[in-house]
């Protein structure tokens, strides 16, 4: 059977999946928590992955009892972050690569990611090309992830249908954004588990996917 159909754009989750970041986050988290004289455990930042930068700043509040508004706390942790990032990037496997295969094949790409702006445009400027035709970042949207808005207004920006799209995400919060906005969402493995459930499609990774790979997903 020949697949013709490609991608009309492919929405890339960041952190986790397009980078691996999470181990700056949780470091940061850490930092932050010992601050304020509170423990905080792998466990605390494995239960964050994925999730809108003011809603697990809000449960970073109440676990850790900082006087510190959530807006506050998320550019402490953006800052630390950042800080990891200009040291060294870490891309996850195949990310880089079939970001460059679409660019050189046309096919729109947007950056869709709860980190802030001013990261996300930190780890685009870093590619090496010009990797996005847009960004959505955690404060560009109302609603974060596992609400639809983010993945909705991305597709929106480049023209085209979320069905007709792609997204990479790493996280169950992420997947179901990705998933309530009728993209054909791929769940890539990283460091948290992805239950499977009728419909939901995971790959082991990013290495070796070809455009043939995103063809099979529009049968």
């Amino acid at each position: 059977m020949i697949f013709k159909q490609l991608p009309a754009a492919v929405l890339w989750d960041m952190d986790g999946t397009l980078i691996d970041s999470e181990p700056y986050w949780m470091k940061s988290e850490g930092a932050f928590a010992k601050a304020n004289n509170s423990p905080w455990t792998e466990q605390d930042g494995l239960s964050l992955v994925g999730m809108s930068l003011y809603d697990s700043s809000k449960i970073i509040k109440e676990r850790v009892g900082s006087d510190l508004e959530p807006e506050q706390i998320i550019q402490q942790l953006t800052d630390g972050v950042a800080a990891q990032l200009k040291q060294e990037i870490y891309w996850r496997p195949g990310a880089r690569e079939l970001l460059l295969l679409l660019r050189k094949k046309k096919i729109k790409t947007a950056l869709v990611t709860m980190s802030m702006r001013r990261m996300a445009e930190q780890v685009a400027d870093s590619i090496g090309f010009e990797a996005f035709d847009v960004i959505v970042a955690g404060n560009d949207v109302r609603h974060g992830k596992p609400h639809p808005e983010p993945y909705l207004k991305a597709a929106e920006l480049l023209g085209v249908k979320p069905e007709d799209c792609v997204a990479f995400e790493d996280s169950v919060t992420g997947l179901r954004s990705a998933e309530a906005a009728n993209t054909k969402a791929v769940g890539i493995k990283n460091i948290v588990e992805i239950p499977m459930e009728l419909g939901r499609i995971t790959w082991p990774t990013l290495e070796g996917v070809t455009l043939n790979d995103l063809r099979k997903l529009f049968k």
